[in-house]
């Protein structure tokens, strides 16, 4: 189905394109047939999600699929506890989806507005050190190569999976996913605030002894924000604050009033020290317990944008305290928190964990806030620790510099040949980061 184009824009602003055709597909042959038709006439063609990356890898020059009618579930096994969903179904919809299979997905990160196609194809990951990103939770995924052949790759070709599984786009439009699901469990949250010193201290410690470890370091202050949940069985009575005052704290406070103290410090970024302290000193405990998919994710409705690099594990707290003498020696004035996380080693091809343990140290700005610079010399820090940038957040690597740090790239572009050798999913933002 053709669609009139318009100016798209991701969620960001950072990145943006007028396409010159847009196509919502009805279904995987349809989307076979735009494939084979843009191979013949030389076109390119990219499948857009929810457009949550903030680097360029959705950006679709030429023929952009709107994958936001392929949602839904497609099959359950009840035995094995897979299950397989259209590749447009977003992480929000997931939960109600398997609930009544009692299912649920191991792991979740922060923000649940992507695609399942999206978020797998970029790397995105929750915390955990006993757990992967969520690409390692797929064990299928149905795509159009470049030659418009529908194939699915499962885990009988697990050197194609580890490709397929987190794959940037490069190696064919997704259609459906298969998710290799959990019991559905419960979280116990305990949030609060710490002085940092001890936090970056003890981050090795405490990925290693809790399910889920993170913390949120406001510059210009001694603070940070921990947050630690522990699995529990589905069963376990809910407690802590009600669903008033977590809307309060969710939606007034971490939504309204830091939109209120972003915007001021984006006018006066002399202000932004004294903001961070007050939000800091503001901070309070508190403990609840819940199901898993409503406390691994929380809104974020202030508009930023983010660089995030995964980095060895044990150079998380020296990394950390490079950042930190860095804004102060440069005098960056950073409104948004820096947040800390980790995740297990994998073995798929591009993952940022790909053969280690890995910490994730993501850095923000409000989205009217300057370019200032600080994105590069935080980048810098994280490229001297062997850092491996987030492939939907901001960065600068290129394949010469990417090939250095992921030890099966090459294996990576060999699939590429295989499956894309004419490159008609290659945009700008690919021929960068894979080369031509």
């Amino acid at each position: 189905m053709l669609s009139v184009t318009a100016v798209w824009r991701n969620w960001g602003r950072t990145e943006s394109v007028n396409p010159a055709e847009v196509v919502t597909p009805r279904g995987t042959d349809e989307v076979a047939d735009v494939v084979a038709r843009a191979r013949t006439n030389g076109v390119t063609v990219k499948a857009v999600g929810s457009g949550h990356s903030f680097s360029a890898i959705a950006i679709a020059p030429e023929i952009q699929l709107d994958m936001s009618g392929q949602r839904g579930l497609v099959a359950v096994d009840t035995a094995t506890g897979r299950a397989t969903l259209r590749a447009g179904t977003t992480l929000r919809e997931i939960p109600g989806l398997l609930a009544p299979y009692g299912l649920a997905m191991a792991n979740l990160g922060d923000v649940d507005a992507q695609t399942i196609s999206g978020a797998t194809s970029t790397g995105t990951h929750g915390t955990g050190l006993r757990h992967g990103g969520i690409s390692t939770q797929i064990t299928a995924v149905q795509l159009v190569t470049g030659n418009g052949d529908v194939r699915t790759v499962d885990t009988s070709e697990p050197q194609l999976l580890s490709a397929a599984a987190l794959g940037l786009g490069a190696l064919g439009v997704i259609t459906e996913v298969t998710l290799q699901c959990v019991p559905a469990f419960t979280l116990r949250a305990q949030e609060g605030p710490e002085q940092v010193d001890d936090v970056i201290d003890s981050f090795l410690e405490k990925v290693a002894l809790h399910d889920h470890y993170e913390f949120y370091w406001f510059p210009h202050t001694g603070f940070a924000l921990t947050k630690t949940n522990t699995r529990l069985p589905l069963d376990t009575p809910r407690s802590g604050p009600g669903v008033v005052r977590r809307l309060i704290d969710d939606e007034v406070v971490s939504n309204g009033l830091f939109r209120v103290t972003c915007e001021v410090g984006a006018r006066f970024p002399s202000a932004v020290p004294r903001i961070n302290s007050l939000a800091g000193n503001a901070l309070s405990a508190r403990t609840y317990t819940d199901a898993s998919t409503k406390v691994f994710v929380s809104p974020r409705r202030v508009r930023f944008r983010e660089m995030e690099y995964a980095i060895p594990l044990d150079r998380v707290p020296q990394a950390l305290n490079e950042v930190r003498d860095m804004i102060n020696r440069r005098g960056f004035r950073v409104s948004f928190p820096i947040e800390v996380r980790a995740a297990a080693a994998d073995d798929l091809m591009l993952s940022t964990a790909s053969g280690r343990d890995s910490g994730y140290v993501a850095v923000h700005r409000y989205h009217a806030d300057p370019v200032d610079g600080y994105f590069d010399e935080v980048e810098r820090i994280m490229a001297d620790h062997g850092g491996r940038p987030h492939w939907g957040k901001m960065h600068t690597r290129d394949a010469r510099h990417l090939r250095s740090v992921y030890p099966r790239f090459g294996e990576f572009l060999s699939v590429r040949e295989e499956l894309d050798p004419d490159r008609v999913f290659v945009n700008p933002y690919l021929a960068s980061v894979l080369g031509d």
